[in-house]
């Protein structure tokens, strides 16, 4: 459907200018867009490399581990059925904290990892159990501290004060995280019954 949609949108487009006599527009559009890109891509690159190996320093230092041992509680609210010593415990917090860091790219292995270990934890069960569903939930409401794409993306379009969407950023993703979390303790709550 998505695929039609863009498909219909280019088409449209081209269209138009064509009709209207501005076809140069869309070929100047399309290469300074082509430029845009790139650009991006190559600050993004620099963006995700730091955060990357900043996470990867901190995991060899131990500061993951006691971070994870620090959201433990946290955790146990969202995960009753799973203990502190479960392979898929690391995997989560990892996910989480690199999440909270605004770092999306860096929690997607630990993420995938994740969802791996709480599927081997069903014992050949088929289907998809409160635990996995929890995790992608909370995943998705990601709470972040520190919106890094959207500040490398502010930064690199000229905002004068990029990081003045911190605050907000912090604020949106607290709200759609604690309505997850009260979402998916109600889940618990109704698949127990």
């Amino acid at each position: 459907m998505l695929n039609t949609i863009w498909l219909f949108m280019i088409v449209g487009g081209y269209l138009y200018g064509v009709v209207t006599g501005n076809l140069h527009l869309i070929s100047d559009s399309v290469l300074s867009g082509a430029e845009d890109a790139v650009s991006i891509c190559i600050t993004l690159l620099g963006v995700v490399s730091f955060w990357c190996g900043l996470m990867e320093v901190a995991e060899r230092c131990g500061l993951v581990e006691q971070m994870s041992r620090r959201i433990w509680p946290f955790l146990h609210i969202i995960f009753p059925d799973l203990k502190k010593s479960d392979a898929a415990v690391q995997y989560i917090s990892l996910n989480f904290i690199a999440n909270i860091l605004g770092l999306g790219w860096a929690s997607t292995p630990a993420g995938l990892k994740a969802v791996e270990m709480l599927h081997q934890k069903q014992n050949g069960k088929t289907g998809v159990d409160y635990n996995i569903c929890a995790f992608l939930v909370i995943n998705i409401s990601s709470l972040q501290l520190i919106p890094v794409n959207v500040i490398a993306f502010r930064s690199q379009y000229g905002s004068k004060n990029p990081v003045e969407i911190v605050g907000p950023a912090i604020f949106a993703t607290a709200i759609s995280t604690l309505i997850a979390v009260i979402f998916c303790r109600c889940m618990y709550y109704f698949e127990r019954k």
